[in-house]
């Protein structure tokens, strides 16, 4: 009788455990909904109250011309502040100056770091302690790094002292024009030595040994190794290093203020120096600010490029 009327169709009463299981995961689910929101919203909170409206309120004053020395609030008008600085000398000057500072460290840097990353990635006794002498510039703050190397330059600093152990005359490093710009050039590029090496360390120790054991087998000697199989691979390696480096450098300023504040003669303003001297000595808040959002674009396609290149790097 039981067979005959299951086999008839009759209906059968769903399982009320299986029936209550899903508004239960459905209940629980919403529960860690609400709860993840919990947690998030005051980071948000906190994000947009320090990031995000100061960004706005900045973009607003690009669009307006402000001084709050004057009475009266900002008194908008649009784009001209954007075409005022494009049509400026100064912030030319500035971007100049900014391309000259950043490509200089960058030639100094990233073979330096390059090199020093090859030199401590074999094995030798105290290797790990030169390591950690190597990358220590990159932990201490900079403007401390800065306040150290304005010694080093001084009329009376260590290396006027060694020129005139040789007889040389002494060097106004920061004081002449012509010398004061490259005298920063070495002090950054030093200063970028240890973090870049570390990165190129990283690079180096991910390349399969068995490569390098395929290249010696076929006869290649350390220099062709190095040009055509360790290099090739460092390829993403060295973009991503120099890409960041150079967002970093787009925005130096406090290395500048310290040892130069932009002299002499305006050879060391870089654009960052330049937006300062415009919003805290000549009280041009929206200028400044318009400086600001072009740099700040000029950052954006660099990373973008960074990211587009490193993609293509890991595809192939």
């Amino acid at each position: 009788m039981v067979t005959d009327t299951l086999s008839a169709g009759s209906p059968v009463s769903p399982d009320p455990v299986r029936t209550a299981r899903g508004p239960r995961r459905r209940s629980l689910y919403s529960a860690q909904r609400r709860a993840g929101w919990i947690l998030v919203l005051p980071a948000v909170f906190a994000l947009s109250l320090v990031t995000i409206v100061p960004i706005g309120y900045g973009f607003y004053l690009s669009l307006t011309s402000y001084n709050p020395v004057e009475r009266g609030g900002p008194r908008f008008h649009g784009l001209d502040g954007y075409l005022a600085v494009l049509q400026s000398g100064e912030f030319w000057h500035a971007i100049w100056i900014t391309v000259q500072y950043s490509a200089g460290t960058l030639i100094l840097a990233v073979p330096a770091a390059l090199a020093l990353a090859l030199l401590v990635n074999g094995r030798f006794p105290g290797v790990g302690l030169f390591r950690a002498v190597l990358y220590l510039p990159r932990v201490v703050p900079l403007v401390a790094v800065s306040m150290i190397w304005l010694w080093l330059y001084s009329h009376d600093g260590l290396f006027n002292y060694l020129l005139d152990l040789v007889g040389l005359p002494p060097v106004d490093f920061l004081t002449d024009e012509d010398t004061a710009l490259a005298s920063l050039i070495v002090m950054r590029a030093w200063k970028a030595l240890g973090g870049s090496m570390i990165i190129f360390l990283a690079g180096l120790q991910a390349i399969p040994k068995s490569l390098l054991e395929a290249a010696s087998v076929d006869g290649c000697g350390r220099w062709r190794t190095l040009r055509h199989v360790i290099l090739p691979l460092l390829a993403p390696i060295t973009t991503y290093v120099v890409v960041v480096d150079l967002i970093y450098l787009a925005q130096s300023f406090s290395e500048i203020y310290v040892l130069t504040s932009g002299g002499p003669l305006s050879s060391t303003t870089v654009l960052n120096m330049l937006i300062y001297n415009e919003a805290f000595e000549h009280y041009r808040l929206g200028n400044a600010s318009a400086m600001a959002f072009l740099l700040f674009c000029l950052i954006f396609g660099l990373a973008y490029v960074s990211i587009r290149t490193m993609s293509r790097g890991g595809r192939r």
